[in-house]
């Protein structure tokens, strides 16, 4: 989507409903909060949800912290970890996450083959546990509000209470980034294509 073909009130320079704070406009924690954004690396950069919280960077050291944490820290694989996060951008259809996560889970060796089957909403038979269960986590948390008894017991068995709530607090950590997109309409990084199937 070019900039011609954004919502009215996107602004083309943030790609959100809000404009793209400079460096200089912010107090010493934002500046802090816009360097890190900015540094080579990120995903997304500014133009994403690092851009959207420099409008609030007290929160960014307490995010960053977290997301520091999900992501060295909590004991999963990479593979578990960007499953956990494409299949929570799925049951949110966050678009903007999906396209910055596939490719990363590619990257790290998650197979197309689940990938397929969280984009597609497929059944998870046939994949293997690990892999299955944490999609099954995902569709019942976001999607039924609730988890069954027996998905809890698999999960518990096979994780671990401290890894089963690592992996609930990264979905939700995901779940809030959604949600932060969808309230400023969040456009997918320029030069990108749409990945996810929305209606």
């Amino acid at each position: 989507m070019n900039k011609n073909q954004f919502p009215s009130d996107v602004d083309p320079h943030s790609r959100s409903r809000l404009p793209l704070l400079k460096r200089e406009e912010l107090n010493e924690a934002g500046q802090q909060a816009f360097d890190r954004a900015n540094r080579p690396g990120t995903i997304a950069g500014l133009q994403g949800p690092a851009g959207i919280q420099l409008h609030c960077p007290e929160i960014a050291p307490h995010l960053s912290a977290l997301n520091t944490y999900l992501r060295v820290n909590a004991g999963f694989t990479p593979q578990i970890r960007e499953i956990a996060i494409l299949a929570t951008a799925r049951e949110m259809d966050s678009q903007f996450e999906w396209v910055a996560h596939e490719p990363e889970a590619l990257k790290e060796g998650v197979a197309q083959q689940v990938i397929d089957v969280i984009k597609f909403r497929r059944s998870t038979e046939g994949l293997a546990e690990q892999d299955a269960l944490v999609i099954e986590l995902a569709r019942q948390l976001w999607r039924d509000h609730k988890v069954a008894p027996e998905t809890f017991a698999k999960l518990n068995a096979h994780y671990g209470p401290r890894m089963l709530i690592n992996l609930v607090v990264l979905m939700g950590t995901y779940a809030n980034t959604a949600a932060m997109l969808a309230v400023v309409d969040m456009q997918i990084p320029e030069g990108k294509e749409p990945l996810l199937p929305i209606p």
